[in-house]
């Protein structure tokens, strides 16, 4: 290879991209299909997607990559670790080792059959069947344990999986951190469940017209800070965000005509998704300095908006009024404190995406205990709507009536993102920690939110997590934006603060 350096980096640059564009149409094809593409459509989405993800796959895969890399992994640009251009060579780079070890022809069957095992999981879904779907999650946990072979893990081939999702982890590390968390979690929802204090949950569940919670939610979601002049929002059968890159970010959401918290807090959770995606520098678009440091910190911010922000009481000191105006007749008899704690009751319950700050997760820890005993083959598929419904009855006291109430809730292992959900966990622990900061950062911020103030807010997430791209991983961020390593005690002190006082449970 000849050339000088700032060529030969100029050249890796301008490839990324190139790839980046793919797997930006790649997320096209996946949102329509989530959106509007009509069912009988699978077999040929399966085509285009496989088609487009083993193209993106041989182009990263491409020798010329690896020999640009090396040619740059030890000369001026790698020199200081933080800068622009040491992070897209350190990532691409790790990015690069791990997919050349994967052979192109099960990228696309991986690609092939997930596009198929969604459409069937909507189906069983629907019918409340996981027999259904049974063979296809056995098809998809087999490509990614040949996935995790050809990568290479730690310790264990769960461990290369989550290694996708958030760089870096691993089962004992996660298990370590969700286990302390786990004792003082459990501990204090028995106090809550304990305390005699019930809200009125009958707020929530009255009559909240489909158009009006839209408008509702729009109004809120662009006053947090969701661009709609870049984005939009659509329905689906499980919410999602996506970020095609610059100037478009979708989101979705699912509506209930008879319960308010399902689609609201749903937008706001989607929105600060889409505001993290918002935030990227564009100028560093499909490149690691453009894009987010993993899933845990991309679900920190969709948590902070959903719950520490719109769960907040400040939160709906403004926004209040305005639900009474635009749903009179659900709403008109409703105090401010009363509204406030139906939206923030603590109640076990069997969809996760619509738990409760404090319960939520829980549903998590089903979930990675499930996912890592079926991968690491403890658990046999067929059994995991039995033992789904086991390890509800045991950390919820719940359980569900059948398997759409159960374990076909959730789209992650259709789409064979196993190894996703203990993301959620670790987002909740992240958001916590980057609140109290900002908080202390900003001495006035309660007040911001009950003025309908969010500005500061997100200018304060976009200069210290969104602008640095994959400057440094997640452990690091923590470190540099708070001052402390992870630390479930953040998320504890605000569950004990928040929830304390509204059950009288401290």
């Amino acid at each position: 290879m000849s050339g000088s350096l700032d060529g030969v980096y100029e050249e890796l640059i301008s490839r990324a991209k190139e790839i980046s564009l793919i797997y930006s149409c790649l997320s096209v094809l996946d949102w329509d299909q989530k959106t509007y593409m009509p069912p009988n459509g699978a077999e040929q989405r399966s085509g285009q997607v496989s088609l487009l993800a083993g193209m993106g796959h041989r182009k990263f895969t491409d020798p010329q990559i690896g020999e640009l890399l090396d040619a740059l992994v030890s000369g001026k640009y790698a020199q200081d670790d933080y800068s622009d251009e040491a992070t897209n060579i350190r990532e691409l780079k790790r990015q690069y080792d791990k997919a050349k070890k994967v052979p192109n022809s099960l990228v696309i069957e991986i690609s092939k059959v997930t596009t198929l095992a969604d459409s069937v999981w909507v189906e069983a879904r629907e019918k409340s069947d996981f027999a259904s779907f049974q063979p296809w999650l056995e098809k998809v946990i087999d490509l990614k344990h040949q996935y995790a072979e050809c990568v290479g893990y730690p310790k264990e081939p769960y461990d290369a999986l989550l290694d996708d999702y958030e760089p870096g982890a691993t089962v004992e590390a996660i298990g370590k951190v969700l286990g302390s968390f786990r004792k003082d979690l459990v501990a204090f929802v028995e106090k809550i469940l304990g305390s005699g204090k019930h809200p009125d949950i009958s707020i929530v569940s009255r009559d909240y017209p489909v158009e009006k919670q839209e408008i509702f939610g729009k109004m809120a979601a662009a006053a947090i800070g969701f661009d709609f002049n870049s984005g939009r929002l659509d329905v689906t059968t499980h919410p999602f965000c996506t970020g095609l890159g610059p100037g478009d970010t979708r989101i979705t959401t699912r509506y209930n005509p008879k319960h308010f918290n399902d689609a609201f807090f749903g937008i706001l959770h989607e929105s600060g998704h889409g505001i993290y995606d918002q935030g990227l520098d564009r100028n560093h678009w499909g490149t690691p300095r453009g894009e987010s440091i993993s899933l845990g910190i991309h679900e920190s911010q969709s948590r902070m908006w959903e719950n520490l922000v719109g769960r907040s009481r400040s939160f709906w000191i403004y926004f209040h009024p305005i639900a009474q105006r635009i749903f009179t007749e659900a709403l008109q008899d409703v105090s401010l404190d009363d509204f406030y704690f139906a939206v923030n009751a603590v109640e076990p319950s069997f969809i996760r995406v619509e738990a409760d700050e404090v319960t939520y997760n829980l549903h998590i820890l089903v979930r990675f205990e499930i996912e890592h005993a079926f991968f690491k083959g403890d658990l046999k598929v067929a059994d995991i709507p039995s033992t789904w419904n086991e390890r509800y009855k045991h950390y919820l006291g719940i359980t569900p009536a059948n398997d759409a109430q159960g374990c076909l809730q959730d789209v992650h292992w259709s789409n064979g993102y196993i190894g996703y959900f203990p993301t959620y966990a670790l987002g909740n622990l992240y958001a916590a920690q980057f609140f109290a900061k900002a908080r202390k950062d900003i001495s006035d911020l309660e007040d911001q939110f009950s003025l309908g103030q969010f500005g500061d807010l997100r200018e304060w997430l976009r200069k210290n997590i969104h602008a640095h791209g994959q400057k440094y991983r997640a452990g690091k961020l923590v470190e540099v934006v708070t001052g402390k390593p992870l630390s479930h005690i953040p998320l504890m002190e605000y569950l004990r603060a928040k929830f304390g006082s509204l059950y009288n449970a401290g």
